[in-house]
């Protein structure tokens, strides 16, 4: 599970229009295109796909090349090479002027940890622990795997923190680019080892 409370600045890249699922709810739905840094300098345009509940909307407000500021909770979804952005919005507003483009937020993950844990110590010789986590999400047969990597800074690495243990995770989450993959981060501010319960059997 990744679940995110962000604020994301960005160009709304083709003129929004209302869809219905399957329950008959109709949203108002629209592409944002957002620029993130990456390693070498040149910044790398993801696709937001945002989607909010079209009661009282009129689509005429979000025209493509609108530069707009969307709240709301978004979802990380991976497919094979893809990585997918889904923004459930609460609000949509215009970007005050000169606002950059922007991914900011809080990330909630549950998942579980990888091969390779780094303890290191910064500048000032404060310890910090460095590794990374995957999320699965059960698709057809198969499953697919999103990895985040995650930073825990000013305390020493906990002692059931090994790999293949399951993990709960919230912090500051971070988007970049490298080679035209988007990395995921997070810093986390809570960390906690997960037990799950056997009747769910979602990660």
């Amino acid at each position: 599970m990744i679940k995110c409370n962000v604020t994301v600045c960005g160009v709304i890249g083709r003129d929004a229009s209302i869809r219905t699922n399957k329950e008959e709810k109709s949203f108002l739905v629209f592409p944002l295109r957002v620029m993130i840094p990456a390693t070498g300098g040149q910044n790398t345009a993801i696709e937001v796909d945002v989607s909010k509940n079209a009661a009282g909307e009129d689509t005429a407000g979000y025209r493509n090349g609108s530069r707009v500021e969307v709240t709301g909770t978004m979802y990380l979804k991976r497919r094979g090479d893809k990585l997918y952005f889904n923004l459930l919005a609460g609000e949509i507003r215009t970007a005050v002027e000169g606002a950059e483009d922007a991914v900011k937020g809080e990330m909630a993950f549950r998942g579980k940890v990888g091969q390779h844990i780094e303890e290191k110590k910064d500048k000032k010789e404060q310890p910090y622990t460095m590794f990374s986590a995957f999320s699965a999400e059960k698709v057809e047969d198969g499953f697919e795997y999103q990895w985040v990597r995650f930073f825990c800074f000013g305390k020493e690495r906990e002692e059931w923190l090994q790999p293949g243990v399951r993990v709960e995770a919230k912090g500051e989450l971070t988007l970049s680019a490298h080679n035209g993959k988007v990395n995921v981060s997070c810093k986390a501010e809570e960390l906690a080892q997960y037990v799950a319960d056997s009747s769910n059997t979602n990660q």
